[in-house]
C-alpha cells in the first residue's frame, strides 16, 4: 500500500509541476507553437537522464523509490499525449512547418538532453 500511496503522491506532483512550468512558459511564449509542452518534455528528458544515471549506482536507493520517482513524478510530469495532440493539431491546421519542427526538435533534442543529463550525472 505504501507503494501506491508514493506514486500517487509523485503523481500529483508531477502532474502539478508539468502544469505550472507549461503553463508558465506558454503564457511568456504566446500561442502558435507549443513551447510550454516542449520546455516540459526537454526538462523531463534531462532529469530523467541525470537522476537514471546517479541513481544507477552513485546514490543507493531502494527500488520503491526509483519506482516512485520516475513512475509516478516523471510519468505524471513529461507530456509526450500532449505533444502528439498539439502536433496533430498543427499538422490538421497544415501548418507543416510548426508540427515538423516540433516532432523533429522534440525527440532530437529530447535523446540529446537526456544525454547531456546523464554526462552530468557522471561528473557529480
Amino acid at each position: 500500500m505504501d507503494k501506491w500511496i508514493g506514486l500517487a503522491v509523485a503523481g500529483v506532483l508531477g502532474t502539478l509541476a508539468r502544469y505550472g512550468l507549461s503553463g508558465l512558459v506558454q503564457r511568456i511564449a504566446g500561442a502558435g507553437f507549443p513551447w510550454g509542452t516542449a520546455v516540459v518534455n526537454l526538462t523531463g528528458c534531462f532529469l530523467f537522464g541525470l537522476l537514471w544515471t546517479l541513481l544507477d549506482g552513485r546514490i543507493q536507493v531502494r527500488p520503491e523509490i526509483r519506482t516512485t520517482v520516475f513512475i509516478g513524478f516523471f510519468g505524471a510530469f513529461t507530456t509526450f499525449s500532449s505533444f502528439v495532440a498539439e502536433t496533430a493539431s498543427l499538422m490538421r491546421d497544415s501548418q507543416w512547418l510548426y508540427a515538423g519542427a516540433n516532432i523533429i526538435g522534440q525527440n532530437v533534442l529530447g535523446i540529446v538532453v537526456l544525454l547531456a543529463g546523464m554526462a552530468l550525472g557522471r561528473m557529480v
